[in-house]
């Protein structure tokens, strides 16, 4: 069955907390703001959200207690920006788009980033809420002291519905012209310095106006080893509707990694304004927005029962 179109212009984000992104990037894109500046405010939103533990403020720490975030933002004509193991910033989606902007590179990573967002005149912030601590240390506690790394991150931090990590958003104008983003703070207690498939463009986030645009979320390691976003692009480019270019993504992640106890999920946007998701687990949820319908959330199709 061909994919529901949305009439355009149209956001759509993944999880529950994709509901306040969608809704903000479309206020900006209905005030006349550009692309860039609906993703990058639909992301700020969730990042400043101390309740969302897995992005920006109030995001879980890694094993050493201190929190690491990674953002990346892509527009449809290929340019590009990303930050990884960044510290210290409330609003690791905004030094992204500056790197975009304003260096000849795409993606700095840990003290680069740092001094760079230093630089640019962005404002430090504490990033450690006493929940996230708390949690933190009740973690440390079950590890024993000192802790150590998990011996096996991939089984032990169970990326799921509670330990997802991400929010992705993509939105298309009324043109059809794409743009995305990505933020988290990585997977709870994470060894220090990783990173996962969040900022990775071709992984975490792909968009391409000739096509459409692809987020993940889940497990990012298992992401980055089909390049999942970009899989899900260049699936739709060879006339898959998005739906079917998730589910296309999520076989390929199983048969790749052998995995079905943790969660991976795709979410895409052709430019024609149709929309698909598909996860491994069930309780994926997406956020959607468009002129007809308002804001909906709903649920993506998974491989398991």
């Amino acid at each position: 069955m061909p994919a529901a179109r949305h009439r355009l212009p149209v956001a759509v984000a993944t999880w529950d907390h994709g509901q306040m992104a969608v809704e903000t990037a479309w206020r900006v894109l209905q005030q006349g703001g550009s692309l860039l500046d609906a993703v990058e405010e639909g992301i700020r939103v969730v990042e400043a959200d101390p309740t969302v533990r897995t992005v920006g403020v109030g995001g879980y720490p890694d094993v050493t207690g201190r929190v690491t975030l990674d953002a990346s933002i892509m527009q449809g004509t290929g340019r590009c920006g990303a930050v990884a193991f960044l510290e210290g910033f409330a609003h690791p989606i905004s030094v992204a788009r500056r790197v975009m902007e304003k260096t000849p590179h795409v993606f700095l990573v840990g003290e680069g980033a740092r001094a760079f967002a230093l630089a640019e005149g962005f404002e430090e912030a504490k990033l450690l809420t006493p929940e996230s601590e708390q949690d933190w240390l009740r973690w440390k506690e079950q590890q024993g002291t000192p802790a150590p790394p998990p011996p096996n991150l991939e089984n032990t931090n169970r990326i799921d519905a509670d330990n997802h990590d991400t929010v992705g958003l993509l939105v298309a104008d009324a043109t059809g012209r794409l743009a995305g983003a990505c933020s988290t703070s990585g997977a709870a207690f994470k060894m220090r310095g990783r990173v996962g498939d969040s900022p990775i463009i071709g992984a975490g986030l792909f968009v391409d106006d000739e096509v459409g645009a692809a987020c993940a979320t889940g497990w990012g390691e298992g992401v980055i080893r089909i390049a999942g976003s970009h899989l899900v692009v260049e699936l739709m480019r060879q006339g898959d509707d998005p739906e079917i270019a998730c589910r296309k993504a999520v076989m390929r992640y199983r048969a790749r990694t052998g995995d079905d106890t943790l969660q991976v999920g795709f979410l895409a946007l052709r430019r024609d304004g149709a929309i698909g998701a598909y996860s491994l687990q069930p309780g994926f949820t997406y956020a959607v927005m468009d002129a007809a319908q308002g804001v909906q959330l709903l649920q993506a199709p998974s491989l398991l029962r």
